[in-house]
């Protein structure tokens, strides 16, 4: 009974961290729909992938607003914002994105944290995030051939050649990583409910997209491509 009792405090005081602990990784899909209002959708850019990288963008999704910090404008402000949640929703954030920021900031992303990528692949769906997506009937348009190797492509087109176009390209695709991953949460949400008595109750309805501040250049993309055999 005390169990309980302290159960409903922590729940009172949105302390999902208490929840996550007591819950077998492969369970903390489980917290979504009770933190759905405090979740933060989080995907970074970066120049690379080695302790010495830089970080080129952030980009923060609430289910409501987006929230975006570039390198050399307001990066710093995201060690402050992301205090505000309690749930931490990525695609392989466990491996890559958080340990990144915690490197780079020097500071502690100690909230409750939902990694895609090991809920999607409990459920067969193998790759990155792109691939899941393409799985799971999700476009990209304009973006559908931009991927982490060309994000990097942009950032140093917008640092040397001073193409806002090439920032705004960027950002409208981290920002598209980030939206999409409230819907791959609720999918994933719902096909884990499958195994559950719960099913019908509890399923969720799929979120409407929210507008994309940003749109990608058609042009600044057509350009690097030219520019690289990789493509």
């Amino acid at each position: 009974m005390d169990h309980v009792k302290e159960s409903f405090e922590h729940f009172e005081k949105s302390n999902s961290k208490y929840f996550a602990e007591l819950l077998p990784s492969d369970q903390q899909w489980r917290l979504f729909p009770d933190f759905r209002d405090k979740v933060a959708y989080l995907d970074i850019e970066t120049t690379g992938l080695s302790d010495n990288d830089q970080i080129t963008t952030i980009v923060v999704y609430d289910g409501e607003s987006i929230f975006t910090y570039v390198q050399g404008q307001n990066l710093n402000r995201f060690k402050e914002d992301i205090k505000k949640y309690s749930v931490i929703v990525t695609y392989n954030g466990k491996c890559f994105d958080v340990p990144f920021l915690q490197r780079y900031f020097k500071i502690t992303i100690n909230q409750a944290h939902i990694d895609l990528r090991f809920v999607l692949r409990s459920l067969g769906y193998r790759g990155g995030l792109k691939e899941c997506e393409r799985r799971l009937g999700i476009d990209r348009g304009d973006l559908t051939n931009v991927d982490g190797f060309f994000a990097v492509l942009l950032w140093e087109d917008f640092r040397r050649n001073k193409n806002q176009k090439a920032l705004e390209t960027l950002l409208a695709y981290n920002i598209q990583d980030v939206v999409n991953l409230e819907t791959l949460m609720t999918i994933a949400f719902n096909k884990k409910l499958k195994d559950t008595p719960f099913e019908r109750a509890g399923r969720l309805s799929l979120p409407s997209p929210p507008p994309i501040p940003f749109n990608a250049d058609v042009k600044t993309i057509s350009n690097i491509k030219k520019r690289f055999s990789y493509f």
